[in-house]
């Protein structure tokens, strides 16, 4: 776990760096580069992990993959006909994902409620402060998916009362977990090197460095040892082949969204939107992973 978040570090340092020599073009190309691997590759081995936490035999796959799809249909329905209560189902179920994979390996002990609401509260905090150092582009996106006129000012007000109960959530798991005290001060620079590179950042490379190099990666790091034991090149390359079909799926489903959109603003709008489809059942399966 502290390789993998040594390397989120050491990753986070070169995001900075070259958004420094990057054109805001370039940081955009290469962010949804990144997205588009490593990104989709995390969350499209999911079935596979359905059948291995069931103990489902191959002749019952067939009804994982339709319960699977009829979970994204309804995400899909919901951006469609509700897009506002979509989308902000859709943060939430990201923030408690987020917090989830970031604190599962690293609180062993305390209350676990507390500890739930710990893990929701960071995950939030992580996209908000991502949302509040992009006002404009959010803000822009939103109006986009939903219709939806949001100001800056209620930007503002969210993130600060979310801060507020983060900092109320921080001291009670200071209380509550021996685990927790000593790892927080690391932790804290961590969520200001954070901080640092979205205010630095654009929305979408700031999301990038966030979502791959301390989401995507380490949760693919959890995946493979789940499936196979332990983290081994050999074993990502197993991972890799039993995700393929499902990866390439995801790609075709992108690149039609890219052709249908007018302009960016539509193509990140449209894109969020199918990434809410497809985190909505890969959470779940996460959530169902950790318990195991």
């Amino acid at each position: 776990m502290y390789k993998i978040q040594n390397l989120s570090v050491f990753t986070s340092f070169l995001g900075l760096w070259l958004n420094s020599y990057l054109s805001e073009r370039n940081q955009i190309f290469l962010g949804f580069l990144l997205i588009f691997t490593f990104g989709i590759l995390h969350g499209a081995n999911d079935l596979v992990l359905i059948s291995q936490l069931e103990n489902r035999k191959k002749q019952n796959f067939l009804k994982i993959l339709i319960s699977y799809i009829i979970v994204v249909l309804i995400s899909v329905l919901l951006f469609t006909n509700i897009p506002i209560v979509a989308l902000i189902l859709f943060i939430l179920v990201s923030a408690y994902h987020f917090g989830e994979q970031h604190w599962e390996e690293i609180i062993k002990d305390g209350n676990k409620f507390i500890k739930k609401i710990f893990q929701f509260n960071y995950g939030l905090v992580i996209l908000l402060l991502l949302f509040y150092f992009n006002k404009q582009e959010v803000i822009e996106i939103v109006f986009k998916i939903t219709a939806f006129a949001i100001t800056e000012i209620t930007i503002s007000i969210v993130f600060f009362i979310v801060l507020v109960l983060f900092l109320i959530n921080t001291y009670i798991m200071y209380k509550n977990s021996a685990s927790f005290k000593k790892i927080v001060i690391e932790q804290l620079f961590y969520l200001m090197l954070l901080c640092l590179i979205f205010k630095v950042s654009g929305l979408i490379w700031g999301f990038t460095i966030y979502f791959i190099f301390w989401h995507s990666i380490p949760s693919l790091n959890d995946q493979i040892r789940f499936l196979y034991g332990n983290y081994s090149f050999i074993n990502f390359k197993k991972y890799f082949k039993s995700a393929f079909l499902y990866w390439i799926i995801s790609l075709v489903g992108i690149s039609l969204l890219y052709l249908i959109s007018k302009d960016m603003i539509i193509f990140d709008a449209l894109f969020f939107s199918f990434l809410a489809s497809i985190t909505f059942p890969h959470a779940i399966v996460i959530l169902k992973m950790y318990k195991k």
